[in-house]
């Protein structure tokens, strides 16, 4: 609850973040960094959770709900982390948000083909929306 927010990827300014997520080109959770940004990142849910089936490439998003989520939702109800409520809860919450994440951020297509629909509103779109254009003169980050 304390924590400072450090938005950069600056690597010096990165180095003594004790919490690294989405940018630094580095996956390691025992040093607590959490980027899917490199070529041969291909991790899913299955793939670090074996007990799991969802195979969508995870985001830096995905990283941190796979290694935190079912100790945030135990937290929060105030049950043990193997309890089948926090299980269950964890999968739903996977299955019908932070999957849609993972793969809008990867670029995964929602359907082969032609999309039946437009989808003009998504998570991913909302945030997007509150970082500077590339060609936006001011690129401060925080004004948004």
């Amino acid at each position: 609850q304390d924590a400072e927010v450090v938005r950069s990827r600056d690597p010096k300014r990165l180095a003594p973040c004790e919490v690294v997520v989405d940018v630094g080109g580095e996956y390691d959770p025992a040093r607590h960094r959490y980027d899917h940004h490199q070529r041969s990142f291909k991790e899913t849910m299955r793939s670090l959770r074996p007990d799991k089936p969802w195979t969508t490439k995870l985001s830096s998003a995905g990283l941190v709900y796979c290694h935190f989520g079912s100790q945030i939702l135990a937290e929060l109800l105030g049950q043990p982390e193997d309890s089948p409520v926090v299980t269950a809860l964890y999968d739903k919450m996977y299955e019908s948000f932070v999957e849609e994440i993972d793969a809008v951020d990867n670029g995964i297509a929602q359907a082969e083909g032609e999309p039946r629909y437009a989808v003009t509103t998504t998570l991913s779109a909302r945030v997007a929306r509150l970082n500077p254009r590339w060609n936006d003169p001011d690129q401060d980050t925080e004004v948004r």
